[in-house]
């Protein structure tokens, strides 16, 4: 029998507590040199990234600036959904009648946080940037990084429980994409934990 959706790792869940593995936020702050902001984040998950700054569910990180000479973020993984309609009774969403509740305020999308990051840098307001998402390379808002270098990983990354269990049920491979003028740097760094790929520009050497 196969395992319950609810029990895997993927945006369809309806679970975005995950934090990542020391081993990539490391290799971030060694690529980065300091993570001066996280704007997806909790002070747990902080005890692997060390960012100077970081703004929690609470803060609403994206309705905030994000203006930082160095980001990293792991954002709630989720396809995005709206609130459901007042009284609950007129709900009709399968979604709800499968996790057993509704939801009061709607709930970011992947493209949510990736066109905000892409926003924030092409403004100039995020200077260097490093983020982890699932490999979703069918997906609109995967696309979207595709022009920036990767990394891929050389093994499936799993990610860690708010209780500090590692959840072995990641049902999809991960990227590492950054955005910034030190590729050198970023390659040096992550070429020891995955392959480098860059895009492939006509009359390139």
């Amino acid at each position: 029998m196969g395992k319950n959706n609810a029990n895997l790792v993927n945006q369809t869940s309806g679970k975005v507590e995950y934090y990542t593995p020391p081993e990539w936020t490391d290799a971030a702050r060694q690529a980065l040199g300091t993570i001066e902001l996280d704007p997806a984040s909790c002070a747990t998950a902080n005890d692997n990234v060390k960012a100077v700054r970081f703004f929690t569910k609470h803060d609403d990180g994206l309705a905030q600036p994000w203006t930082a000479a160095t980001l990293w973020m792991n954002h709630p993984f989720h396809r995005g959904e709206k609130a459901c309609p007042m009284p609950h009774t007129k709900c009709r969403k399968k979604t709800c009648i499968d996790r057993g509740h509704h939801i009061d305020h709607a709930i970011p999308s992947n493209d949510d946080w990736i066109s905000k990051l892409l926003a924030e840098y092409q403004a100039g307001n995020v200077k260097e940037a490093i983020i982890i998402t699932f490999a979703n390379t069918s997906e609109s808002w995967f696309k979207k990084l595709l022009p920036f270098p990767q990394c891929m990983p050389n093994k499936r990354v799993h990610y860690y429980k708010p209780d500090g269990s590692l959840d072995k049920n990641c049902t999809k491979g991960s990227a590492i994409t950054y955005l910034g003028p030190n590729l050198d740097t970023f390659a040096a760094v992550f070429s020891r934990l995955g392959t480098i790929k860059i895009e492939y520009k006509k009359g390139q050497a």
